[in-house]
């Protein structure tokens, strides 16, 4: 039975997810680790999603102590599991992105996979972006295709949502297409301003958030973004929703309480994801949430009021960790470029048609 192992690290920047995975007719969640990014490997990545002095020189340097990182945490996650290298047949590595630009043609994730398949002594699949974009697409979301694959076709319309740095639907429905764009910003705006606020890493179960009053006029004024506007196929990153978009919306509010704030941005993200899945998939009954957000009782409260005729819940309900999908996905993804079998899906990322993504570094 072929094993497999994906390593996630998102846009939140706050770990890496580690999973390794049994992958015959269905994925089989076997192990999975998580390791807390350091936190100055994360502020030298945070900066390098903007441009600034000697970036490339910057790129290669965190991009080693990534990879180092990401080893020292499938070398803990092969002990838990009581396996070996030689036991796993690839390593699926999305990297770190740090750039996500598909309107000029470009998405980049660092994370070289060659040194990685060096540390490690696993073959590893990594750079799964670029062949989507190469073709047209946005190079995301790219787990809707996973999505399909773990829950198979349904009879009534449900949706997956993956709430990290930024948000993410997948459309699965009997008879149609499987669908997907991202949403807009998840938690990068509450983490964002409770960081730069209060000194903390994230809003724990939205409690802060909670504390506040939504400031009806300050969030209208960040739905007018054009971004919200726009049908998919579309992506969106830190180029686009970012601590100095808030900051300079926040200049017409001198005057506005910290906490209400944050209350705002929750309900944007609430308010961003239901009109999405709304105006794309009117008749959508269940909405499982993944994701970091997954845990944030407040947004989940939201999410379920905003969406009266959707049941909200985790992925939980249905026996799978929210916190591992992604990384499970990317595990899955390997196994598809090894095995030949096309990932992407043209009607979520745009792309000219189905192509096989990932770029192949043997042990």
């Amino acid at each position: 039975m072929p094993l497999y192992i994906g390593v996630m690290s998102g846009t939140s920047l706050d770990g890496l997810d580690v999973a390794l995975i049994e992958q015959e007719a269905r994925t089989r969640l076997l192990a999975s680790h998580y390791t807390p990014m350091p936190a100055e490997l994360r502020q030298v990545l945070l900066a390098l999603c903007s441009p600034g002095f000697d970036e490339v020189a910057r790129a290669a340097i965190a991009e080693q102590r990534w990879v180092e990182l990401a080893a020292e945490a499938i070398e803990v996650l092969l002990r838990q599991a009581g396996k070996s290298a030689s036991d796993i047949r690839a390593i699926g590595s999305h990297g770190q992105t740090i750039r996500h630009e598909p309107w000029r043609g470009f998405t980049l994730q660092i994370g070289n996979p060659a040194l990685l398949a060096e540390l490690t002594g696993i073959t590893v699949v990594g750079d799964f972006r670029r062949r989507d974009v190469a073709a047209g697409g946005q190079g995301a979301p790219l787990v809707p295709a996973f999505h399909e694959a773990l829950l198979g076709k349904r009879d009534k319309a449900c949706a997956v949502l993956n709430i990290g740095g930024f948000a993410n639907l997948s459309l699965i429905a009997c008879e149609r297409d499987t669908g997907g764009f991202d949403t807009g910003p998840g938690n990068v705006l509450m983490d964002a301003w409770i960081r730069h606020s209060r000194q903390l890493d994230y809003d724990a179960d939205g409690r802060w958030a909670a504390s506040g009053v939504v400031n009806g006029a300050l969030l209208e004024a960040l739905l007018e973004d054009p971004f919200f506007a726009t049908r998919g196929p579309k992506s969106t990153g830190r180029e686009t929703f970012n601590l100095q978009w808030l900051l300079a919306h926040l200049g017409r509010y001198p005057a506005l309480p910290a906490q209400d704030v944050q209350a705002t941005l929750l309900e944007l993200t609430a308010r961003s994801i239901s009109i999405a899945l709304q105006r794309s998939q009117p008749d959508t009954e269940q909405l499982w949430v993944c994701g970091g957000g997954a845990h944030n009782g407040r947004l989940m409260q939201r999410l379920q009021a905003l969406l009266p005729g959707c049941r909200v819940e985790s992925t939980q309900a249905i026996g799978i960790s929210p916190d591992w999908i992604e990384a499970m996905a990317f595990a899955w993804l390997a196994h598809c470029c090894l095995e030949g079998i096309p990932a992407n899906r043209a009607a979520v990322t745009g792309a000219r048609g189905p192509r096989i993504l990932g770029a192949i570094y043997p042990a």
